[in-house]
């Protein structure tokens, strides 16, 4: 008899994981348990997404989240490692292997097996290797509604931060433009998908162009 793996998806926020926790839930071979998130002073690296969103979209998925807390953005190996492994176990949450939204076959698996095999625990990629622009097509279609959050404008224009990730939005984009950025681009959030309870009713404020990196804020009411 096939044993269905407890697993836990690491969540960024933004697209790639929903897609990932929607193709986990509908697949017999797996059971998801909780989501898991590093932050940095309540700040989500990358997306630059407050924490207490994260919590909201957990919440609305009726699933635990394991918050993790990094010392910095970009710690050296042994210490993202150390405090993601340390993390996962004090969840609390009986797992047997930990999701990853990556997409390209480029040492990060390898990377992730790395740390995470060592600890008791698989690694689980539901998008490896697929093309990108099918994917962002499945992300539409499933009803997965993001905002671009972030853009490093040494890659592409600021002026494309903020906008909503739809059809039109991709269409946009400059030859040589991931069509998920995962080429680290852009990154989203997801504010509406297959299994909330009810969208995530975020407020835009302004978009900080102080840096390479243009950020949307946002306010989460509730």
């Amino acid at each position: 008899m096939n044993v269905r793996l407890d697993v836990m998806v690491s969540w960024s926020s933004g697209k790639d994981s929903a897609l990932s926790l929607l193709r986990l839930r509908e697949d017999a071979r797996y059971n998801v348990v909780g989501l898991c998130t590093t932050h940095v002073d309540g700040w989500v690296p990358y997306q630059n997404t407050p924490l207490a969103i994260v919590e909201a979209q957990a919440a609305r998925l009726g699933l635990p989240l394991a918050a993790i807390e990094l010392p910095q953005v970009f710690p050296p190996n042994p210490v993202y490692q150390r405090c993601v492994v340390e993390g996962l176990k004090a969840s609390g949450l009986a797992i047997n292997a930990i999701a990853f939204g990556d997409l390209f076959h480029n040492g990060i698996a390898e990377y992730r097996r790395s740390y995470i095999e060592p600890a008791g625990w698989q690694c689980v990629f539901p998008l490896m290797g697929e093309n990108t622009a099918a994917l962002a097509a499945e992300i539409l279609a499933r009803g997965i509604r993001t905002r671009v959050v972030t853009v490093d404008t040494e890659q592409l224009d600021g002026n494309f931060c903020g906008a909503w990730y739809d059809a039109d939005w991709i269409a946009s984009l400059p030859p040589g433009i991931d069509r998920c950025g995962e080429h680290g681009e852009f990154h989203t959030l997801v504010t509406d998908m297959p299994g909330f309870s009810r969208p995530l009713d975020v407020v835009p404020r302004e978009i900080d162009r102080s840096g390479r990196f243009h950020a949307l804020r946002l306010d989460c009411p509730g």
